[in-house]
């Protein structure tokens, strides 16, 4: 990837600091109802959030950092999160691979038809199978993952499961068949993980009580051997992407240039530019921030790069979100919890009445903050 000929600087601000320019205190600061529902009681929500502005000068680029209850060391669920790093490391991975490329088709032993990894990461992006992610788990194996993270710096992180499946904890992968240029198949060989190590964290036993299975245990929900993929990780991730210049080359992702644009294009991607039903999977179906609770089309002048993940009761999204029309760009993550009986795998969380229009609404106040002060 060619390298910038930009200077980068970077300020770290938190929302208890007294500061004239600060976006993200004056978006909590807001009277708006869906913004004091959470705020006047955020303790039962776990709300966390890193905002990072940045303002362009001549051949400058001043990145500046705030940041609200950030601790990575309390845990919450990454749900589809995760999905964002793995298909970075999907990319990096088929550089070097000689038998599959982006529009190789292959299947993962167990499934039916054939699929091709450009297919497969458009979706994740677009609307967030769990399904493709799984294969490209399977194609990389949990080791392999969380080393290649350890080795670009991006931590804290640990990636131990499939998502939504029987085999979710099975440490040995699905090998993959994978049809050649002479239309012969090829068979890969199963990876077979390390076990998984559980996580020693605030938090990490939830609730009063789970259902499995169909029946409730009213016992504590443990996490200890889920994924975990705090909120300042995610964060470093999407710079990574969008800003490599401002990491040392040992921290920057090997993907070539063709790759990179792939991923971005992937990243803004709306459901119905894969044909999905737009009256189901409208444009902002994947897009919590400033338009989740709404419906409408998109401005074509607002372009948000993102990835959102949801279960059991917890809603993250992590965005590079940028207004030509404004001149205004930011990255945002931010992540809530909304599950007031406290019992989970019950599907009776609030992420229809709190959690997205909270996420809609601190996208909205820090938009139109940054619109009305021109991020000095």
């Amino acid at each position: 990837m060619r390298a910038l000929a930009i200077l980068i600087l970077l300020f770290t601000v938190s929302c208890a600091e007294d500061s004239n320019f600060d976006p993200l205190q004056a978006a909590l600061d807001s009277e708006s109802k869906l913004i004091r529902q959470v705020i006047d009681s955020v303790d039962q929500y776990e709300v966390q959030i890193q905002l990072t502005t940045i303002d362009r000068q001549a051949d400058t680029i001043v990145f500046t950092d705030f940041e609200y209850q950030l601790d990575d060391s309390t845990y919450f669920y990454p749900a589809s999160t995760v999905k964002f790093p793995v298909s970075i490391l999907t990319l990096e991975q088929i550089q070097k691979d000689e038998l599959l490329n982006l529009d190789t088709p292959f299947f993962v032993e167990g499934d039916s038809m054939f699929t091709t990894l450009r297919h497969d990461i458009r979706d994740i992006f677009a609307v967030s199978s769990n399904h493709t992610f799984n294969r490209l788990f399977d194609y990389l194996g949990k080791d392999k993952i969380n080393q290649r993270l350890t080795e670009l710096g991006i931590s804290p992180v640990r990636i131990s499961h499939r998502l939504s499946t029987s085999d979710a904890y099975n440490l040995t992968t699905r090998p993959l068949i994978i049809k050649q240029s002479d239309s012969s198949l090829f068979t890969t060989e199963s990876i077979i993980n390390t076990p998984i190590t559980p996580l020693e964290l605030k938090r990490i036993k939830k609730g009063i009580g789970h259902y499995l299975d169909g029946e409730l245990i009213e016992e504590p929900m443990d996490f200890s051997e889920r994924n975990y993929l705090p909120v300042a990780t995610l964060h470093q991730t999407i710079k990574r992407v969008f800003f490599p210049e401002s990491f040392p080359a040992s921290q920057r992702f090997a993907i070539n240039e063709n790759h990179r644009d792939f991923l971005v294009k992937s990243m803004a991607l709306y459901p119905k530019t894969l044909n999905y039903d737009p009256s189901e999977f409208y444009d902002s179906y994947g897009k919590f921030f400033i338009y989740g609770d709404l419906k409408d089309p998109l401005p074509d002048h607002i372009k948000i790069y993102n990835k959102v993940g949801y279960a059991y009761g917890y809603l993250t999204d992590c965005a590079y979100i940028v207004d030509s029309k404004n001149s205004v760009e930011y990255m945002i993550t931010a992540t809530i919890h909304v599950n007031r009986d406290g019992i989970f795998n019950d599907d009776q969380y609030e992420y229809d009445e709190i959690g997205i229009p909270f996420l809609a609404q601190l996208g909205r106040e820090i938009h139109n903050y940054l619109i009305l002060n021109n991020n000095p």
